[in-house]
């Protein structure tokens, strides 16, 4: 085996770690925490499926890219709960030293690519890390909504806590911030988000 794939199967081999952090938020049916290798995939398959709600054109590819390598840090990194402020204060910090570990696995120009689009999705300033952003938002509200808030419920969370997380949707789907809009609002008036 050449140096160039060895060091390529390395991360895919090292990726595969990526099933094994568990997040917050349980799947459909509340049976289980789903894992970050199924946020990422269920936000990838949200980005081709939903992308006539963009709010200008994009890079699909390029999206549904960001989608699955924004989270691959958290195998160093740990998840951070979206609601949890001291674990919030050093995300960034923890993320940051994850992504050169990881990438850095990588062939130089595949591990400089994927830094990149980390770099960008976190940034969240093109039109691609908008929309996936907005997927990696809304992939986390449908699941809670399907299970009639139980992880708002069992966390206690305001529903300011979730439209401040959120807004950044706007920037990615105005029709998909109405829609999420909807649905905190359903889960205020059956108390399953704290209004405060």
């Amino acid at each position: 085996m050449n140096e160039r794939l060895k060091k390529q199967i390395d991360f895919i081999l090292e990726a595969d770690k990526e099933k094994e952090i568990f997040r917050q938020t349980h799947i459909t049916g509340f049976s289980r925490c789903e894992n970050d290798a199924e946020h990422a995939w269920h936000m990838a398959m949200m980005v081709w499926l939903l992308k006539e709600y963009a709010n200008e054109e994009f890079d699909v590819a390029k999206a549904m890219m960001m989608a699955l390598i924004h989270d691959v840090v958290e195998i160093d990194a740990g998840d951070t709960y979206a609601y949890d402020s001291e674990a919030l204060s050093t995300q960034k910090e923890r993320e940051e030293k994850a992504a050169k570990r990881i990438f850095g696995l990588l062939p130089d120009d595949q591990r400089d690519e994927l830094t990149s689009l980390f770099h960008e999705f976190e940034e969240g300033k093109t039109p691609e890390a908008k929309f996936a952003r907005a997927m990696d938002n809304l992939q986390p509200l449908l699941l809670n909504d399907s299970n009639d808030g139980g992880d708002w419920k069992s966390h206690g969370v305001k529903s300011s806590q979730v439209f401040r997380r959120q807004a950044a949707t706007e920037k990615g789907s105005k029709e998909l911030w109405a829609l999420t809009e909807g649905i905190i609002n359903d889960n205020i008036n059956k108390g399953n988000l704290k209004k405060d």
